[in-house]
């Protein structure tokens, strides 16, 4: 039962010894398949070939812009993450597969508040070769890690176009709880977006954390790296 005050009313739970966070910073984060480093113009013309090809259009439905044409246009496009104070980008480098060794994706830390110790990841952005792949959920997780293990955070958001069905299905595959749709939220490329937001908090990270882990363990797989065991089962169970 939630506790009652010297008013009557109830109130949350007391959290003990808390402090502000420490914001994040560029780093690195290893893993077994993916490599997640500070996003850098090196990597833009790597990216532009990952994801700008003529029948990548639809990697971009639900992004703030349609798929660039030129460098040029990518470059600005993710330049404006890099220089934005109050975001912290990635590039994700597989480590194995067609493109092991090249920038494939991107994601960033967004609505960073250290005071409450919460961030969320956002402009997640897959190379078609990254896509379902064990190098992309680990990408995730080791974002998620750095959040709560290294800094201490308590939650770790996730939000997308409520009409992004391969989004939603992440979210829920990874672990994340929807919390609800905020209608009207946004207007991107002209149209409008309901969003869905989700969330992991630090008493739920235990066991998501120990269940990506299971998934990403190399017994998960067999020898052509086809999973044995789906997320998802793992996450119901």
């Amino acid at each position: 039962m939630p506790e009652v005050n010297a008013f009557g009313q109830q109130v949350g739970d007391v959290v003990a010894m808390w402090a502000p966070r420490a914001a994040p910073a560029p780093t690195t984060l290893e893993g077994r398949y993916v490599r997640v480093v500070p996003l850098d113009s090196v990597h833009y013309s790597d990216l532009f070939d990952a994801v700008c090809g003529p029948d990548d259009g639809s990697l971009w439905t639900y992004r703030p812009i349609p798929r660039p044409t030129s460098l040029a246009g990518l470059w600005m496009h993710l330049a404006a993450a890099v220089d934005d104070p109050d975001t912290v980008a990635f590039t994700l480098v597989p480590l194995e597969g067609e493109r092991a060794g090249r920038p494939s994706g991107v994601a960033s830390f967004m609505r960073i508040d250290p005071r409450t110790g919460q961030v969320e990841v956002a402009g997640v952005l897959h190379a078609r070769s990254l896509q379902r792949t064990r190098a992309a959920t680990e990408a995730i997780h080791l974002l998620m890690r750095h959040a709560f293990d290294d800094l201490g955070y308590r939650r770790f958001e996730w939000k997308c176009d409520s009409l992004n069905e391969p989004s939603r299905r992440a979210a829920a595959r990874l672990g994340f709880t929807h919390e609800g749709r905020f209608r009207n939220h946004m207007v991107v490329q002209g149209r409008n977006r309901d969003t869905d937001w989700y969330s992991v908090t630090d008493d739920e990270w235990p066991a998501v954390r120990a269940r990506h882990e299971a998934w990403l363990d190399p017994g998960n797989f067999d020898a052509d790296g086809r999973q044995r065991t789906r997320l998802i089962a793992t996450l119901r169970s």
